[in-house]
């Protein structure tokens, strides 16, 4: 009796075997004929009912920019349709966005003088204080996200205190001029402080200070503001994305740059461990900057720590280029920016900080 190896080498089996092969080739071949993907795009309802990522206006948070001193807006020419607003007109923009659904703004302060410690950063009457008052008093539902930061307040433009010679704490092993870290630390305090006592919800510190979020939350709790949430910068890269925003917020360096405390923009494993530490320290909400070129970012700090709400700032650079680019007739400007902000939502970000959220949100509301 021929063994079982034999029979399937006997061409009558290796026959019954083709045959089996070609049926089974046939069968396949009706199944993938029977899939049409474009089934599912034929129409705009369908599209609707099938879409995977979706953007609406609960994502949007709109940054507006705070002048102390002026009684006219005044419009930012890198920036096409944003202007520097007074506290007043502040809470007339933040009203508007209140009205359109977008349920938080985040203000960023211009001083009316500026010095080397930042002094009126954490003033009781700075221009982000008064702000945030104005806005409380207009609209007490919508939330209020300060900066805190130090760059629009020195005269030096830089994030924090420097090392100066003849200045009190003075580190021989550390270049003149370079940032101080524990130092500055003090200061982030008093400005966070400042905006929980005029009514801020959250605030977000933007320096890349080491620690930064620990200093913050320890001051918040101990003197009662535990409520008070933080977004903290945790990953904010030392990108050429800034200029616009720098025009617009007069906190461009006098010199040097910032890259002895924003991140490299070459870094990804990087970036979790800044989210670890910030996360430990008590943070609230986390943030990715920029958005558009760091979207492997976005998506790699949401895996990781997907129980902490994320944010990404679509920052100046990203709006005005594509801006520009509508201005231009290359492209319609506002399909791009629906494509872009969906893509970041797409990475991961649950919270998206744009400057174009007042046309999205009206665009959103007309394909509603």
């Amino acid at each position: 009796m021929p063994n079982s190896r034999d029979s399937e080498s006997h061409p009558r089996s290796q026959a019954a075997g083709q045959t089996e092969q070609r049926a089974h080739d046939r069968s396949e071949s009706a199944a993938l004929s029977s899939h049409r993907p474009r089934r599912l795009r034929r129409t705009p309802g369908i599209r609707r009912m099938v879409r995977e990522t979706q953007l609406a206006v609960d994502h949007l948070i709109y940054p507006l920019f705070v002048e102390a001193g002026i009684s006219e807006a005044r419009p930012i020419d890198s920036m096409p349709g944003v202007s520097r607003l007074s506290p007043a007109m502040a809470a007339e923009a933040a009203a508007r966005a209140h009205k359109l659904g977008i349920p938080a703004v985040l203000l960023f302060g211009i001083p009316q003088q500026k010095d080397a410690l930042g002094g009126e950063s954490f003033a009781a009457d700075g221009v982000v204080q008064q702000a945030v008052r104005a806005i409380k008093d207009r609209v007490p539902e919508l939330v209020v996200i300060t900066d805190v930061c130090l760059c629009e307040y020195t005269d030096h433009g830089h994030c924090g205190l420097l090392n100066k010679e003849r200045e009190p704490h003075p580190y021989a092993t550390l270049p003149n001029d370079y940032l101080l870290n524990d130092e500055t630390l003090t200061i982030l305090q008093q400005i966070a402080l400042s905006h929980a006592g005029a009514g801020a919800e959250i605030v977000a510190p933007s320096g890349m200070i080491d620690r930064m979020v620990g200093a913050i939350r320890t001051a918040l709790d101990e003197q009662g503001f535990t409520e008070c949430s933080i977004m903290s910068y945790a990953i904010k890269y030392a990108s050429a994305f800034y200029g616009p925003f720098r025009e617009a917020a007069d906190g461009a360096p006098q010199f040097g740059d910032r890259r002895t405390h924003q991140m490299d923009p070459a870094n990804a494993r990087e970036a979790v461990r800044e989210a670890e530490l910030d996360r430990r320290e008590g943070a609230d909400l986390l943030m990715v900057k920029p958005a558009l070129a760091y979207l492997d970012v976005i998506y790699r700090i949401k895996t990781e720590f997907p129980e902490l709400p994320l944010a990404a700032y679509n920052v100046s650079g990203e709006f005005s280029m594509l801006r520009a680019a509508g201005d231009a007739g290359y492209l319609d400007a506002a399909a791009a920016q629906w494509e872009v902000l969906t893509a970041i939502r797409r990475a991961g970000a649950d919270l998206i900080i744009t400057y174009a959220a007042p046309e999205i949100a009206e665009l959103l509301d007309a394909h509603a």
